[in-house]
């Protein structure tokens, strides 16, 4: 096979978003496919001997993310790694967004140790969402210092305030925190692209959804919030996390073997 790219040892560490939540596939590892396990099977197919683990759990904050996942992604000696972390920070009431980008650049200076090829994202636009919209000025403040952080230990940017496409709510699950399967797709498309791999991943785009009356819109929101929003607050108040009981689902290092598009 001719090698077109560089890489055989990918690791991606995070959160839910890493994990791939929204993305259900019951034939993948843990049950949810996502933007990650995308890339690796278009790396895969493009190199011999190519090996992918995914450390992330879903709930993850930045300090569990860099205690629980960095020593153990780098004894895997990967050449390619991703990280996203800081999202279940920023969302909190009270967190500061440079303090947490503080943070996340003593992470990536220690994924860089050993000279690996390190992908960030930053956040998308959640403007168009009623609630999250409140904390808008605190992603857009957090994604400037993630630039930062990229230019200071050369590691490149998956702009996704720059995925104009997110916007749509067809990219979103149905909790409105995690995307859907063609939220992954586009995802996975843009970190290809950043990486500058060619690929055969074709973009999606939605139809669109009939227009909403107001009253239909506000019931939605009530529903969401229900069945979403309250959970979240509680398990917040209570120090629990979705991610209490789950291990990783792809801990060890093997050919990313899935289901294709």
């Amino acid at each position: 096979m001719t090698q077109l790219h560089p890489w055989s040892r990918y690791v991606a560490i995070g959160d839910s978003f890493t994990e791939g939540i929204g993305d259900p596939e019951p034939q993948s590892p843990g049950g949810h496919r996502g933007w990650a396990d995308r890339v690796a099977e278009v790396l895969a197919d493009q190199t011999d001997d190519f090996a992918y683990a995914n450390l992330a759990i879903r709930g993850r904050l930045l300090g569990q993310i860099t205690d629980e996942q960095i020593e153990p992604a780098l004894e895997l000696r990967p050449d390619l790694i991703s990280i996203s972390g800081g999202g279940n920070d920023i969302i909190r009431p009270g967190t500061d967004p440079d303090e947490v980008a503080s943070r996340f650049d003593d992470a990536v200076a220690r994924l860089r140790r050993d000279d690996a090829t390190v992908v960030m994202f930053n956040g998308p636009d959640i403007g168009m969402t009623p609630v999250m919209r409140r904390i808008r000025g605190k992603v857009a403040i957090y994604n400037e210092n993630l630039r930062a952080v990229a230019a200071r230990h050369d590691a490149i940017v998956v702009d996704m305030w720059a995925l104009r496409q997110l916007r749509d709510p067809q990219m979103w699950d149905r909790d409105r925190l995690h995307f859907s399967p063609l939220g992954h797709h586009t995802i996975a498309i843009a970190m290809l692209e950043a990486l500058g791999i060619d690929h055969g991943l074709e973009p999606r785009h939605p139809e669109p959804l009939p227009r909403q009356s107001w009253r239909k819109a506000r019931t939605d929101d009530i529903g969401w919030a229900r069945e979403y929003l309250v959970p979240w607050v509680l398990r917040r108040i209570r120090h629990q996390s979705s991610g209490d009981l789950i291990q990783a689902k792809r801990s060890t290092l093997a050919h990313p073997r899935g289901t294709r598009d």
